[in-house]
């Protein structure tokens, strides 16, 4: 065999190898894992797994909600730190996470913001901790990076919503006390309101497809997910409902990275699927573009599952707290998803 082909053939198998190892360790089995429940006057941890803020205000701001919620808070040792764009070293941001984790006194572990970098840190996490002492993760965009490598290296159930420097406004304070200090078995259906318009136009979902599909809620942001691709840091999606959003994405990115689920074979086998909203992600000056619902009919409606678009999920000011790795039953037709059993253990 020529050298250029032999080089060709181990680096596909090196692709293949971790992405195999990943699916192989859901599909053996994984169980998943509950994080205890939170009360008020628990404390949390604020870390900053990704971005460095470059406003000390924003790192009051976020200790601020979390004690209007009713926490105590702790910080990380690093949380404010800086190197280039990231919040502080690898090993510093992994440190801090791993050590929120281990600490008995610390309930849930909340990101400050995202950005970039999460993923730096999966190889550095203590997942044998983590598995030991679970407990709620929150955060989204970036963060997806870790409900990803987390839920699929122990099982623990994890939740995409508002990081700490997010909108915490009236709808997410609500469904934050809702979900985790009540245990509401959450709806999530959209809030429409028509305004002085004759119909609603804001927060409207489209079907895809419709039917009713149950499973596991695996997902976050598509940018992020895609960026695992090959590793073991990725659940396998088989019979799972994959939510999807993004920001600041052209579309022919936003089909690329489509194409590389599809490649991989992460698109075969879904129960259901479910895409947020695709914040700022309008095609540019010059030629033509594929749309987004272009996009969705070349990728998702040939898969035959119930599927919809424009859930309150992403970078938008309201925007639901979905726990990945809940189970769910989502309606296509009717635009929304619920869980079907407890996300937490007493």
């Amino acid at each position: 065999m020529h050298r250029r082909a032999f080089i060709g053939h181990m680096a596909l198998a090196g692709l293949l190898l971790p992405l195999a190892g990943g699916r192989g360790a859901m599909a053996a089995g994984q169980e998943r894992l509950l994080p205890r429940a939170l009360r008020e006057g628990d404390t949390v941890a604020l870390v900053s797994p990704s971005s460095a803020t470059d406003d000390r205000l924003n790192l009051q701001l976020s200790r601020d909600v979390m004690e209007a919620l009713g926490f105590r808070v702790k910080t990380g040792a690093h949380h404010a730190s800086r190197r280039g764009h990231l919040a502080g070293s690898d090993a510093a941001r992994a440190g801090d996470i791993n050590a929120a984790f281990a600490d008995p006194e610390v309930r849930a572990v909340v990101a400050v913001r995202g950005g970039s970098g999460a993923a730096r840190l999966l190889p550095l996490l203590d997942y044998d901790a983590i598995r030991a002492n679970p407990k709620v993760l929150l955060g989204y965009s970036d963060i997806t990076a870790l409900h990803s490598g987390i839920h699929a290296r122990t099982g623990l159930v994890t939740f995409h919503g508002p990081n700490g420097t997010g909108s915490w406004n009236a709808f997410n304070a609500d469904q934050f006390r809702r979900l985790f200090f009540q245990r509401e078995l959450m709806h999530y259906r959209n809030r429409v309101e028509a305004g002085d318009e004759l119909v609603p136009r804001r927060n409207r979902t489209l079907t895809i497809t419709g039917g009713r599909a149950q499973g596991q809620l695996v997902g976050g942001n598509l940018a992020v997910l895609t960026a695992l691709a090959g590793s073991p840091y990725l659940p396998d999606f088989r019979g799972k409902v994959l939510f999807l959003e993004d920001v600041s994405e052209a579309p022919y990115r936003i089909d690329r990275m489509f194409s590389t689920l599809r490649l991989m074979g992460a698109l075969d086998g879904l129960a259901g699927f479910i895409f947020g909203e695709c914040t700022d992600c309008d095609p540019g000056d010059g030629y033509g573009s594929l749309t987004l619902d272009e996009i969705l009919d070349d990728y998702i409606r040939p898969l035959g599952i119930p599927a919809y678009r424009g859930a309150m999920i992403g970078h938008i000011r309201e925007q639901f707290i979905v726990p990945v790795g809940g189970q769910v039953e989502m309606d296509a037709d009717d635009g929304s998803f619920r869980l079907l059993g407890p996300v937490f253990q007493d």
